[in-house]
């Protein structure tokens, strides 16, 4: 049997500071085939190449993955500053309609930090720049040095809405969790749901409401380890179940063909 094809949002790199190219962490591919149990897939997200209707027909599903580069401040109202970092328009020109896209038609994707940002704008909403500067909330940043694993290790507890979508996905109200990220949301967009917050009150999970499709995302980074972590699992399950569930009730020929 075919396995249903998930669709990675890949990130633009410079490789040895010259050479353009497009790229995905391995371990977003790993989580999406060893746990979602989906072919994984990395998208060059850029609309000279792809168009969001062509993705969506060639992927069951998609992950929005973290990325270096953040939104551009234009997309949510705001003026760039230098504290807002770098971007990466032709990422926001496909991930956003594709956002919007999926929701309406109920197709499943999972976001992740940069992702789960994406989300939240592309239905209407804004972030901060610099979360660590607003009073009474922590550096929420990847450690400057150390190793991966020092980097990824879990760093702080994330309390999810009593009998929310969360809490019961994971069967648990807090859970443990890593955190590699500066901006943050500071409005949420129409229909998104804050399901989960940082002990400093930092959004770090939410969903769709109403959607007809799987619409969770999450501000830490559940693909590190993800086999073998308590949380990252059931995320990625779940995500891989309605991957499989699209895929089933709407085929592909590709898959007809199989």
């Amino acid at each position: 049997m075919t396995r249903p094809v998930v669709g990675i949002i890949g990130n633009s790199y410079e490789i040895n500071d010259r050479y353009p190219a497009h790229a995905g962490g391995t371990i977003n591919s790993a989580a999406v085939a060893e746990v979602a149990g989906c072919v994984p897939l990395i998208i060059p997200s850029d609309p000279r190449f792809v168009s969001v209707a062509e993705l969506m027909e060639v992927c069951d599903g998609f992950l929005l993955t973290g990325g270096r580069p953040n939104i551009h401040p234009e997309e949510y109202g705001e003026t760039p500053t230098e504290a807002h970092g770098a971007f990466d328009r032709a990422r926001d020109a496909i991930s956003l309609p594709l956002v919007r896209a999926c929701v309406a038609r109920g197709q499943p994707f999972l976001g992740i930090c940069r992702g789960f940002q994406e989300v939240n704008v592309a239905m209407g909403g804004a972030l901060h720049p610099e979360i660590r500067d607003l009073p009474g909330r922590d550096n929420h940043r990847m450690p400057p040095e150390g190793t991966m694993e020092e980097q990824f290790a879990l760093r702080h507890k994330v309390r999810f809405q009593p009998g929310g979508v969360f809490h019961r996905l994971m069967g648990a109200e807090e859970v443990m969790t890593n955190t590699l990220h500066g901006q943050g949301v500071i409005a949420a967009g129409r229909d998104i749901v804050i399901d989960g917050w940082a002990h400093d009150g930092t959004p770090e999970a939410l969903y769709v409401r109403g959607a007809p499709g799987f619409t969770l995302s999450v501000q830490w980074h559940p693909e590190w380890n993800a086999a073998n972590d308590p949380v990252s699992r059931p995320l990625f399950a779940a995500f891989g179940d309605a991957v499989r569930d699209w895929a089933t009730k709407t085929g592909t020929p590709l898959r007809q063909m199989a």
